[in-house]
């Protein structure tokens, strides 16, 4: 069977995978970068950790597996009555089944300078891009930003709250650089932070984040940003250093073909209880809209189960139904603690943060062999330097 599968982040990689047991399958995944990337070890990546826990080439995932074949590219359209689709680069791809995931983009909700002035960490190239903004500051002009902004108080923000300010104190440390006047505000537009999540939790790692000296501002709108001012409210707080962490959508792939699928009020593609949006045609991880879209582990769940059910359908029998499975939720905040959240379950501290440890070699191992997993787990303890090329006198970071 010819499948072809869209997307090389946890979902696409995990079906792939699951789909090359049966050596008669012949599996074409098609994606823009030649790496799977981590996402949840990014916030690490971006304060000092190893690269290494954040991105992992595809070559060494499916080494072995003959009958996976990668390509990069990026799919522009699909067409169901003809079984194929189409990348940029202008070839088509046939398929008997096509799997998608996608993923999403970032959004920045129309607000003004932000898609200019601010950073992100969803990306090597962005993480790059905030670190030499960081490393100009305290490593070449010897100050340091009047405050650092987090925008977003889901996960990721709150993860890269809780580690920034341990990373600029480092870097103080390193090239002698008074840390006394470092601030680190988030901000949250929603009632509180983590929203997603309880209020326990929400009231937990909020204290905790004082404690590590986070300002944290909830319930708070950001309208504007310039460069060297973000507008929020009715003031505005002095700073070149706004991360961008908030808005996610969908992949715009799906409006584009919206011919092809049934949206969802919130962006997302509808989906039957095999996961189906058109004949043969899977739409799994981010882009469902099913509960609990949005998670790794929700991507990883959705690509086991189809990549079964169509092992299943080449044995002659009957397909199961797709039931959503809340998964465990882990946040690390700062160094050696951390939230756990699933059902009726809360623990906090340094008991959360082993659990953290022992969730990432979890999700490494989903996707790759226990030797390499546990290499790639032992990066998320390594600190690494980064060497930029001087900027010239007359010229700060770039943004």
């Amino acid at each position: 069977m010819n499948i072809t599968i869209v997307g090389g982040g946890f979902g696409g990689v995990k079906a792939a995978l699951e789909l090359s047991k049966n050596r008669k399958n012949t599996i074409t995944l098609i994606t823009d970068k030649p790496d799977f990337q981590y996402y949840p070890a990014l916030y690490s990546a971006a304060t000092g950790y190893s690269h290494l826990e954040s991105w992992v080439p595809l070559g060494e995932i499916f080494a072995g597996k003959m009958n996976i074949h990668v390509h990069i590219d990026t799919v522009v359209a699909i067409d169901p009555a003809k079984k194929n689709v189409t990348g940029k680069s202008g070839q088509i791809y046939d398929y008997d089944k096509c799997i998608m995931a996608l993923g999403v983009v970032t959004t920045y909700f129309g607000i003004k300078g932000l898609d200019t002035y601010s950073y992100g960490i969803k990306s090597a190239d962005e993480i790059k891009r905030l670190k030499h903004r960081i490393y100009t500051d305290i490593a070449e002009h010897h100050t340091l930003d009047k405050h650092y902004v987090v925008i977003g108080a889901g996960p990721t923000g709150v993860e890269l709250a809780g580690a920034l300010g341990t990373y600029l104190k480092q870097l103080c440390h390193r090239y002698g650089v008074k840390d006394r006047a470092m601030r680190v505000t988030l901000i949250e537009a929603a009632p509180r932070v983590l929203p997603r999540m309880s209020e326990r939790t929400s009231q937990k790692v909020t204290e905790r984040l004082k404690r590590l000296g986070v300002n944290v501002l909830v319930g708070t709108t950001v309208k504007a940003e310039d460069d060297d001012e973000i507008f929020i409210g009715n003031k505005s707080i002095k700073s070149h250093t706004v991360i961008w962490t908030s808005g996610v959508m969908n992949h715009p792939f799906y409006k584009e073909n919206s011919d092809h699928f049934k949206l969802a009020p919130n962006g997302r593609v509808e989906v039957n209880q095999h996961m189906l949006a058109a004949k043969d045609v899977y739409v799994i991880g981010d882009n469902a809209a099913t509960p609990y879209t949005g998670l790794a582990q929700t991507a990883l769940h959705d690509a086991i189960f189809v990549a079964r059910n169509i092992l299943r359908q080449q044995k002659k029998r009957k397909p199961k139904e797709y039931h959503a499975v809340k998964p465990p939720v882990v946040v690390p905040v700062g160094e050696g603690w951390a939230a756990f959240e699933w059902k009726f379950i809360f623990l906090y501290g340094r008991l959360g943060s082993l659990l953290r440890r022992a969730a990432d070699f979890v999700g490494y191992s989903d996707i790759l062999p226990i030797g390499q997993a546990l290499g790639v787990w032992h990066a998320t303890t390594i600190k690494e330097d980064d060497y930029f090329t001087p900027s010239s006198p007359d010229s700060s970071a770039s943004k």
